[in-house]
């Protein structure tokens, strides 16, 4: 579990092929690794990763074919910068966010604005997303916990203060970029609740035991 407040900026040091799966190198920079053993979870540009290799400046993690399908990891290479953070403990601070490190789905930054000293984001989310966007609310954009100031549709604003610019990836955002995009986890929790008993029904073509006992299928 983590609060989506980044603690460093990394780099991608080594992507090598496993076959459909990949291993990744990154050079955590600033992040303190003196906690970290083996089996640890960091998230890194908002994706949970277990920690299978410790390098002395970064960690080494594999992602699966589930995860290069689900982020914008298939298209990182060496040299790309990533946000950091360390899962968090008991003690601390809830400064953003609960953030599981899944990823929902990809955004696609669609315009960038200077307003003031900040800097207007406006993200264009995969419609099946758009039901959990709400203004005010929070989205974890890259592993960064922010608030959405703005919804138009499958569209969200982001408002990004100074300090979050220079402490993260954010800052060199552009037109046309695609981010790790993953929705408020209390959001995904009640759509789940409200369903009630349906919640049970297979979502397969909308097939359920009643409809094969109906057609004949179940004696």
């Amino acid at each position: 579990m983590f609060t989506g407040i980044i603690e460093a900026v990394g780099e991608i040091k080594a992507v090598t092929s496993k076959g459909q799966d990949i291993s990744l190198t990154v050079d955590s920079r600033g992040l303190d690794l003196a906690d970290v053993k083996l089996g640890d979870s960091i998230a890194t540009n908002g994706v949970c990763l277990t920690v299978v290799s410790l390098t002395g400046n970064g960690y080494v993690a594999d992602l699966s074919a589930e995860t290069l399908n689900r982020t914008a990891f298939a298209h990182y290479e060496p040299g790309q910068k990533v946000n950091l953070e360390k899962a968090m403990l008991p003690t601390t601070r809830f400064g953003g966010h609960i953030v599981s490190g899944h990823v929902d789905g990809l955004a696609t930054v669609a315009s960038r604005e200077q307003s003031g000293r900040a800097i207007e984001f406006w993200l264009e989310a995969p419609a099946s997303l758009a039901k959990y966007l709400a203004e005010k609310g929070s989205v974890t954009v890259d592993g960064i916990s922010l608030t959405i100031n703005a919804v138009d549709g499958a569209r969200f604003k982001l408002t990004i203060v100074p300090h979050t610019s220079s402490e993260t990836t954010i800052q060199h955002y552009h037109a046309g970029q695609v981010v790790n995009m993953e929705v408020d986890v209390i959001a995904r929790y009640l759509e789940r609740l409200v369903l009630g008993e349906k919640a049970s029904q297979s979502a397969q073509n909308g097939l359920t035991m009643a409809k094969l006992a109906e057609s004949g299928f179940l004696k």
